[in-house]
């Protein structure tokens, strides 16, 4: 009952919604709200805008994408300043097609769909409201109806421009039905809808030899030429075509580029001047946005040719590569497996992501700096700190190359991979070294993949595993220290007493006895080796903890092992180091004793509990790092 209640409601908000008048009563309006009267590309931007953006490390995000398009932040700002912000203040690049150009599944056609839907739900908003004449098949702006020679008041007095000629349609029915009385022809508001056709077109061309000009353009109504005695008669021309039933709104071409020319020429006029030819009658003003996809080897092969360089002019093209951060490229799979018929699968914990560095290794591009590798970059794009590297490293990366993201492996294989996995197990749970396998073996069935290639992502998959390796012996780490916060404030506690002792050139007093005793080396070193602090660099490292104590000290903060990075991977690395021992006797004990036996039962409670694993995933992890550690 909830649901039909909610249909209900929906049904209820659409009528109080619905507003009729006249054009009279639809000026007093524009007084009240001028901004109804804006301009398809305007109202894109508004919708896209009135979402909400936010900054963050000093790029723009749009809240509009920001659920479905994950780390496309800069080329959606490029989008959105370069294009759709100027279109919206009516400078030229609104006379150009919005071409967007990427590789396969990297999201152009979902950008498409988003500004789609986006824009039905917009219409149905104050911001978004649309108005046009009532009973006009191109849901026409009310304001063609004011004459040319009047405009220039019109625009003092409302402070709106007014482009675009009457259709022939509304001209003759504006003599006819309204007895040329402008202020009594009647304006309703309409709701955007692809469904519809109202607002939003979709065109695809198919076989040139049996597609017509009037899928895009109308055609004439023969059954009625009998009865209105003309071809040129606009009451005896169908207007449903693709760029009359867009008007207003948005009309998406695909495959543009593999369209036929004389489909093409009719998008000239209407970019350029913003009508288009139809039948036999004057120019036909439309106000819509023309946004075309496609994929770089298409684009070279467009531009190549001679004959699209008039077009080609009038295209503003807008490159979405792959995303290139492993963390959003994680958020990208869960989203594609949340929409699947697998989402009640187990996946163990850093399964997607070990998933991800692969996938955004194929993607990078090998650094022109000796002194970062893959690796490093890779983690430099997803903000990761890299000790020795800053943000200007960063930027100098994205510098590097003007065409990075524009190959590599996309998201879909990824997915069918992990799918296959899932299958092929039959149980519900997978862990990353199923689906690297899965990866493995489907290397061999990508029919794009040369064997140069090949090598080179197998290459990366083995990157992949090594870093999955150093995950797994963390994860159990972690597990297998009882209170595992508590054992590494102690550890690092005990630590900073010491360094402060050694920097002060002072002693420490022993807890148990209260006798004076020097700090203790051995113990520094240990912690310090870890992380491959030298004999010569010891000084220094331990100077830099002090003046990191000291400057957090002055905020008011407190240090902690998460304070300093380098401080924290060590004490991990060295309490890990202790128990390694233990875990590697406990994890591969092929029949353990009973008290081995109670450790490993608290290890995959801990697992479950607190690290995101089932009963499943825990005991192959624990089974997968003892036998690393036995090798």
């Amino acid at each position: 009952m909830d649901i039909l209640k909610k249909i209900e409601q929906y049904r209820s908000h659409e009528a109080r919604l619905k507003w009729e008048g006249t054009f009279a009563d639809y000026l007093k309006l524009l007084k009240e709200k001028p901004w109804v009267a804006q301009s398809a590309h305007s109202r894109i931007y508004n919708m896209i805008r009135d979402a909400g953006v936010e900054e963050v490390n000093g790029q723009k995000v749009y809240r509009f994408f920001s659920h479905e398009m994950f780390g496309l932040e800069e080329a959606l700002e490029k989008l959105v300043e370069e294009y759709f912000h100027p279109a919206a203040k009516r400078l030229d690049v609104r006379k150009r097609i919005l071409l967007l150009m990427g590789p396969v599944s990297g999201g152009k056609s979902t950008i498409v769909t988003m500004l789609k839907r986006g824009l039905e739900a917009y219409s149905r908003t104050d911001g978004g409201a649309v108005y046009a004449i009532k009973g006009c098949p191109m849901h026409e702006d009310p304001l063609h109806l004011i004459p040319q020679h009047l405009r220039e008041d019109f625009y003092k007095e409302y402070g709106i421009r007014v482009e675009g000629s009457l259709s022939p349609l509304n001209s003759m029915r504006l003599e006819e039905d309204y007895g040329g009385r402008i202020e009594d022809v009647l304006v309703e508001r309409i709701f955007f809808s692809e469904d519809k056709r109202v607002g939003i077109g979709t065109f695809s061309p198919s076989d040139p030899k049996s597609q017509d000009i009037a899928d895009l353009t109308g055609s004439i109504d023969f059954s009625t030429i009998a009865e209105y005695g003309s071809e040129s008669d606009p009451r005896a021309y169908r207007f449903d075509g693709e760029l009359n039933k867009a008007n207003r709104g948005l009309m998406e071409f695909q495959e543009m580029l593999k369209c036929d020319e004389k489909f093409l020429w009719h998008l000239l006029s209407l970019t350029q001047e913003g009508n288009f030819k139809a039948g036999r009658f004057a120019l036909i003003s439309a106000d819509e946005l023309i946004i075309a996809h496609t994929n770089e080897t298409e684009y070279r092969s467009f531009i190549s040719n001679k004959k699209n360089e008039a077009l080609h002019s009038r295209i503003i093209v807008m490159p979405v590569p792959y995303n290139l951060k492993v963390s959003q490229e994680e958020r990208i799979y869960e989203k594609m497996i949340r929409e699947s018929d697998v989402a009640d699968v187990h996946i163990a914990p850093h399964t997607l992501r070990v998933a991800a560095m692969f996938t955004i290794l194929t993607r990078l591009k090998e650094p022109k700096r000796g002194d970062i590798d893959l690796l490093k970059k890779m983690r430099l794009y997803d903000g990761e700190n890299v000790e020795g590297y800053n943000s200007s490293d960063l930027n100098e990366l994205k510098k590097e190359y003007q065409d990075e993201g524009m190959s590599g492996i996309d998201p879909r294989y990824v997915i069918n991979r992990i799918s296959s996995a899932i299958i092929r197990k039959n149980i519900p749970s997978i862990n990353a070294l199923d689906v690297l396998r899965s990866l493995k073996e489907g290397l061999d069935q990508h029919p794009s993949i040369t064997n140069e290639l090949r090598e080179k992502y197998l290459n990366f998959i083995s990157l992949a595993r090594k870093e999955y390796d150093e995950l797994a012996k963390k994860e159990v780490q972690k597990a297998f220290v009882y209170s595992y916060e508590e054992s590494a404030k102690t550890l690092m506690d005990n630590y900073l007493d010491n360094v402060e002792a050694f920097c002060n050139k002072s002693k420490l007093r022993d807890p148990l006895t209260g006798e004076e005793i020097n700090p203790d080396e051995k113990l520094m070193r240990s912690i310090e080796e870890q992380i491959g602090i030298s004999e010569n660099a010891k000084k220094a490292f331990r100077e830099e903890i002090l003046i990191r104590i000291s400057a957090l000290a002055r905020k008011g903060k407190r240090f902690d092992y998460r304070s300093h990075a380098r401080l924290r991977e060590a004490i991990q690395k060295k309490l890990f180091a202790d128990l390694k021992d233990v875990v590697k006797i406990t994890t591969s004990a092929k029949t353990p004793d009973e008290q081995q036996l109670k450790k490993i039962n608290e290890v995959v409670a801990r697992l479950i509990d607190e690290h995101g694993y089932n009963s499943t995933s825990a005991n192959e992890l624990l089974r997968y790092v003892g036998s690393l550690l036995n090798r």
